[in-house]
């Protein structure tokens, strides 16, 4: 393993950017001011794992990182956690959340894994105030819309929230009327054509002066919406 030396050497020129004797401008800063930051320089780096550009894909990491060290300087000069803290709780986290590796847990299917992450995440958050009561919860809701709606359909189908197809909602009358208006499919769609499919949605939208992004977020939280009445159904007739 190597020196930690680069790491401190980074906390130390953090600290002296946010020093009175620093940058006017990382003086300014705060949690929120920086927020959409880190999203921009994900996204980047995405670009340089897709050229598979090492040299690329080191810097972005390093603009990456910088994010996480410029978050925990300024919650440390509020006192609330450090970068050490940070580098503790997600170690504590990896191992506590890979029983299989490090325990006596027995998981050996990537099935295994995901199902046993999911169970030891639920009971860490039970009964604190990020207790997550609904199997819809814990999708971040600035996702783009697209990514959004795919996390929210796979909660939901995990949850059995998705009646016949995925265009079902809450009430299964309403389901059905929605797959008697679909045309029949002799085959299931191909990648290309879903692929195809979006882009020509996208491209229907932009030309009556739509937004796809919007009218998807939309309808997402309508979906969202409708899956929840029906989980609290659900529940409350198992009581």
């Amino acid at each position: 393993m190597k020196s930690s030396a680069p790491i401190l050497q980074l906390l130390e020129v953090m600290a002296k950017l946010r020093s009175p004797e620093g940058c006017p401008w990382d003086r300014e800063q705060d949690h929120k001011t920086l927020r959409f930051h880190a999203v921009e320089e994900v996204y980047e780096l995405i670009d340089a794992i897709e050229l598979e550009d090492d040299q690329e894909m080191g810097e972005e990491l390093g603009d990456l990182l910088l994010q996480v060290v410029f978050h925990c300087q300024l919650a440390s000069e509020r006192r609330a956690f450090d970068f050490d803290d940070v580098c503790r709780w997600i170690t504590e986290k990896l191992i506590r959340r890979h029983p299989h590796v490090f325990g006596e847990s027995k998981a050996n299917t990537v099935d295994a894994v995901w199902a046993q992450w999911e169970k030891i995440k639920k009971a860490e958050k039970a009964g604190t105030k990020h207790h997550r009561f609904s199997a819809l919860d814990g999708i971040p809701k600035h996702l783009p819309a697209l990514l959004r709606a795919e996390k929210l359909v796979k909660k939901a189908r995990k949850a059995g929230l998705i009646i016949e197809d995925s265009s079902a909602s809450a009430s299964e009358g309403e389901a059905k009327k929605r797959k008697q208006a679909l045309p029949k499919r002799q085959a299931p769609l191909t990648r290309r054509q879903v692929g195809s499919g979006l882009f020509d949605l996208a491209s229907a939208a932009q030309a009556q002066g739509w937004s796809a992004e919007e009218l998807l977020r939309a309808e997402t939280q309508k979906r969202e919406k409708a899956w929840r009445a029906t989980e609290g159904l659900q529940a409350g007739s198992q009581r």
